[in-house]
């Protein structure tokens, strides 16, 4: 993307974002909009003025061609990964829940997951696999994975999200039952610290008949490891 305006160093008023990101941000339109969006500049800026200061105190030259635009790309990059802050499951499901007379179990197998680590701010990523028994009400499957994105764009523990995908399901289609596995790969496990590469980490969350039927959950796990 070309930004039309330039900027001469980092930590500057953010004028190129407004050329060249306004598409990247939900800006309201409506009466207040303009406040929301005058606010949404203020924080890019905050966020690429104390990028600037870390690439300082770690000895580079924020001027240098390389890294003159790199602490607003930076800025940019974190208010994507963590959007999810700003996104709630009652917006997405709207009008997607649906009565419908099916108790069979629903499964959505290896959504793909990206999300960064609370502890290092490093990435993990990896598989989530979701499944339910609807008890009247399905939702549209594609939301599934929606639900998987505004929980993984926020700051994670991989328990927590396991956790916090379950409830959100459970909470909006009040299932029969509700079954989440995640496997993923932890680059603080990876890059830095024990440096083991091959390294995953499975976590699962049962709720109502996963947790109290063994067979049902048995049904579950060995569906999501059929390839």
């Amino acid at each position: 993307m070309e930004y039309r305006t330039a900027s001469e160093t980092n930590g500057k008023h953010v004028a190129e974002y407004q050329n060249g990101f306004n598409a990247d941000l939900h800006v309201q339109e409506e009466e207040g909009g303009r406040a929301g969006e005058t606010e949404t500049w203020s924080k890019l800026s905050r966020i690429q003025r104390a990028y600037s200061t870390v690439l300082t105190e770690l000895g580079e030259d924020v001027d240098r061609e390389g890294l003159l635009r790199t602490p607003l790309r930076a800025a940019k990059a974190m208010q994507f990964l963590t959007k999810g802050y700003h996104e709630t499951t009652q917006e997405i499901l709207n009008d997607a829940i649906f009565d419908e007379n099916h108790d069979e179990m629903v499964i959505v197998k290896d959504i793909d997951l990206f999300s960064l680590c609370e502890h290092h701010l490093v990435p993990f990523f990896g598989k989530v696999h979701i499944a339910y028994l609807p008890n009247k009400k399905v939702v549209g499957l594609s939301k599934l994975a929606r639900i998987v994105e505004i929980y993984s764009r926020r700051l994670q523990v991989q328990e927590r999200l396991s956790k916090q995908i379950a409830i959100a399901i459970s909470e909006a289609l009040e299932p029969a039952g509700v079954a989440v596995v995640i496997e993923a790969t932890h680059m603080c496990m990876v890059m830095r610290g024990v440096q083991k590469m091959n390294s995953k980490t499975v976590t699962s969350v049962m709720l109502g008949t996963f947790q109290e039927d063994p067979k049902t959950r048995e049904e579950f796990l060995s569906l999501i490891r059929k390839n």
